[in-house]
């Protein structure tokens, strides 16, 4: 493996690939979030509830998402990254069309935990590279762009959604060469996963893996990682654990306000697709930009703690909007309280990532990574999105108290966040001045 100063932030080489990472990230959250749009059709034709559902839109893509992030994290610190990149993206993109072709909730279970494992190879390899290629000062501008493709592809997932089924109007089934006649909700799923199988190719044909860091070691043990985490524990707590419930409040707002506008607002799926579409378009992708504009300030002035502040400071804005949404009285008021905590439920995104990067050896970094994308996953989206549904379902009785179950569960990780955020402020900064 070759080595030396990898931090080639200046070359044009460098942000493209950062590019092509971004353009999996967005084809990635099409495929993840697609799912949410389509709650109304899908638990009609499964015949499924919401808590069914959530395990569904959670459960089955966390159990390999988390399982298989680990050990796919450890083969990105020492193989090939953008072969193991193009892998997952072949893998999980037809996956997404064989959600398509799901006749019950079992079949779109085994689906969507095929989603899972192609998508865990995507962000532990992405901010590897990435490390590997910018300095610190410029890093989280960096993984800013990266992270923005979440919230492009969350912004694509509800546009396209909405459009297909617009484009398919009241038809109940749509014929389809081969296959033979589908539901629209089903046509959804091939339009959206298909065209990922050109990206991994694209990717595996133009992508070099750069040089990773001098001080590269490829041959750091799992107990190497877990003996570092346990050593700084006091940042891990704070870093994994605040970053986790806004992860868990971002899931919130992203997997459920669409059942939320549908159900209480009366919107069909097209206009819930349009609005909720170019809420992240211009909201999250905001958010993400900012935050990492902000944290670079921070840097620029000497705040060591640059990245967990910024994640702070979003966590704690976040807080006030996503309690208020639900309780708007009018479908203005309402998405507006959404669009603001949508874009401060972004900050946390690159933020996370930033502070891993610098604190991590480079040998470890991506296996830190897939750790917290662990928790991210099973706590966040799993555990956190089951919550809403069980609130929903079973202390609140109603479907259309779905907004009041996302804002309650969301609203309390976003307080615990901000806290556990500020606790981390000063292992932090210790952490990084003793590197």
């Amino acid at each position: 493996m070759t080595t030396g100063n990898a931090q080639t932030g200046d070359r044009p080489y460098a942000w493209f690939i950062v590019t092509l990472c971004m353009i999996a990230y967005i084809f990635s959250f099409i495929d993840r979030q697609i799912l949410a749009l389509m709650i109304e059709p899908i638990r009609k034709d499964l015949a499924i509830s919401d808590t069914e559902f959530s395990l569904l839109h959670g459960l089955a893509f966390s159990i390999f998402y988390a399982t298989m992030g680990i050990p796919i994290a450890r083969l990105a610190d020492t193989r090939s990254r953008p072969l193991i990149i193009s892998a997952g993206v072949f893998l999980w993109s037809l996956a997404t069309a064989a959600t398509g072709l799901g006749k019950n909730f079992i079949h779109v279970f085994i689906a969507r935990m095929g989603v899972g494992v192609g998508e865990a190879a995507l962000s532990p390899a992405a901010y590897s590279m990435i490390a590997d290629m910018f300095p610190k000062k410029s890093l989280g501008r960096a993984l800013a762009v990266y992270s923005i493709g979440s919230f492009i592809g969350g912004g694509l997932a509800y546009l396209i959604g909405g459009g297909v089924v617009a484009l398919v109007g009241d038809v109940e089934s749509v014929a389809l060469p081969v296959i033979g006649d589908v539901r629209s909700w089903q046509v959804v799923f091939f339009a959206v996963g298909l065209p990922g199988i050109l990206l991994a190719l694209l990717f595996l044909l133009t992508v070099k893996d750069p040089p990773r860091t001098a001080d590269h070691d490829p041959g750091l043990p799992l107990s190497a990682v877990a003996s570092f985490i346990g050593k700084n524990r006091r940042f891990f707590i704070a870093h994994y654990g605040g970053f986790t419930l806004c992860a868990l409040s971002l899931f919130a707002l992203m997997s459920w306000t669409p059942a939320y506008l549908i159900r209480v607002h009366h919107l069909t799926t097209a206009q819930t697709g349009f609005i909720l579409g170019v809420t992240l378009l211009v909201a999250n992708v905001g958010g993400v930009l900012a935050s990492g504009w902000l944290t670079d300030h921070f840097e620029k002035h000497g705040r060591r703690d640059a990245p967990m502040r910024a994640g702070m400071i979003g966590a704690a804005a976040l807080t006030p909007a996503i309690f208020l949404f639900p309780y708007a009285p009018t479908l203005t008021l309402s998405i507006a309280l959404i669009a603001i905590a949508l874009f401060f439920a972004s900050f946390p995104l690159a933020t996370s990532a930033a502070a891993m990067q610098i604190a991590s050896p480079p040998a470890m970094r991506a296996q830190v990574s897939a750790i917290f994308l662990f928790l991210n996953s099973v706590f966040g989206l799993a555990v956190g999105g089951t919550l809403i549904a069980l609130t929903t379902d079973f202390v609140f009785r109603s479907d259309l108290m779905v907004g009041h179950s996302a804002a309650l569960i969301g609203g309390i990780g976003a307080i615990g966040a901000t806290l556990l955020l500020r606790s981390g402020l000063k292992p932090y900064a210790a952490l990084v001045s003793a590197k």
